[in-house]
């Protein structure tokens, strides 16, 4: 199950109807949850007041969601989440807090705050890592590190909203990776060799969906290659359409490009089982048809990915996965923007 915001844990705490919700999902075959977006101990990680919160009261409605899904036969992984510039200046749940960057520049690359100090950078890092040592505390199955879509580490990727000159910017892949990679190395100490630890990437941004962080396989490989070493054991390769291609001359789509890169396994996601992606389903208040899974089965049985996530399917119909495995592809319940109003 990919993640997906769900904004039903007010004050960041997730209840028993979060609980029941994800277990839901396990009950019904799906092997592994990826959690919504948890944020992490700082003061500008968030930017709604009933997403939830991987810190304080927030951990005992955790433990709860992992007993749930480990009792109906689960695996779970938190994404660990900070919004970073995405943040509304003066919204809560901490309105008196700014939001934080890399550069201070929104995804438009126009100023807002001031840059991130290295003091400020490492404390984020710390937090992260805090996160981290929590999730395998509470008995979760490894973490995710949400990487990807224009937020906070993904913000130190891209050129856009990354003009810093000192070490953690500048026009190299050396620079721009060096945040993400001190976080994943402090959350490797903080949680042992054996703790999956997976990243969450994407070329396209919120609302900037023709953003590129890389042009060609070889400018990936350059990318990828010190996030791997730090320590990254498996990619979620973030697309808005699967079946898509990644770079020109290759049918492999950006897991694919990764995996064949990395050597490491990889998640791909976008648009599965849908014929439309996510934004235009939304904008036209359309319901969003039920297509076949002819292309995904060859990509799979291909070895050009390790494991495939479902959003939206599995948000609005929770049997999906039983349905898909005993072949009632007729009894599957399509998408509408109506499904994100309840947990169901």
């Amino acid at each position: 199950m990919a993640p997906m915001t769900r904004a039903f844990s007010p004050n960041g705490i997730p209840g028993s109807d979060v609980a029941q919700y994800y277990r839901r999902r396990a009950e019904n075959g799906v092997g592994l949850i990826i959690t919504e977006g948890t944020v992490i101990n700082h003061p500008a990680a968030a930017d709604n007041p009933n997403v939830p919160h991987f810190y304080g009261p927030a951990l005992e409605g955790w433990s709860a969601v992992a007993e749930q899904v480990h009792a109906a036969g689960g695996l779970i992984l938190p994404q660990l989440w900070h919004v970073g510039m995405t943040k509304q200046v003066g919204r809560p749940p901490n309105p008196e807090s700014p939001p934080v960057g890399p550069s201070g520049l929104d995804l438009s690359g126009n100023p807002v705050t001031v840059s991130l100090s290295e003091s400020e950078i490492h404390s984020i890092i710390e937090a992260y890592a805090q996160a981290a040592a929590d999730a395998k505390r509470l008995g979760f199955d490894g973490v995710e590190l949400h990487g990807a879509h224009g937020y906070l580490i993904d913000q130190f990727f891209w050129h856009q909203t990354n003009r810093r000159s000192d070490r953690y910017g500048g026009d190299d892949w050396a620079g721009r990776t060096r945040f993400a990679a001190e976080v994943i190395a402090s959350v490797r100490k903080a949680v042992g060799p054996d703790f999956p630890i997976v990243l969450r990437i994407s070329q396209w941004k919120t609302s900037f969906y023709g953003a590129k962080l890389a042009d060609t396989p070889e400018q990936l490989a350059s990318f990828l290659e010190p996030l791997t070493a730090a320590g990254i054991d498996a990619y979620h390769c973030s697309t808005r359409r699967f079946w898509e291609p990644e770079f020109k001359g290759s049918d492999l789509n950006l897991a694919g490009w990764v995996r064949s890169i990395t050597g490491k396994p990889t998640i791909t996601v976008g648009s599965v089982g849908l014929s439309e992606e996510f934004m235009s389903s939304l904008a036209s208040g359309k319901v969003t048809p039920i297509v076949g899974f002819e292309g995904l089965i060859d990509k799979l049985v291909r070895n050009e990915f390790d494991l495939v996530a479902v959003g939206r399917s599995l948000l609005v119909d929770p049997e999906w996965v039983m349905k898909v495995r005993s072949g009632r592809l007729n009894e599957l319940q399509p998408f509408t923007a109506d499904a994100l109003r309840t947990l169901i």
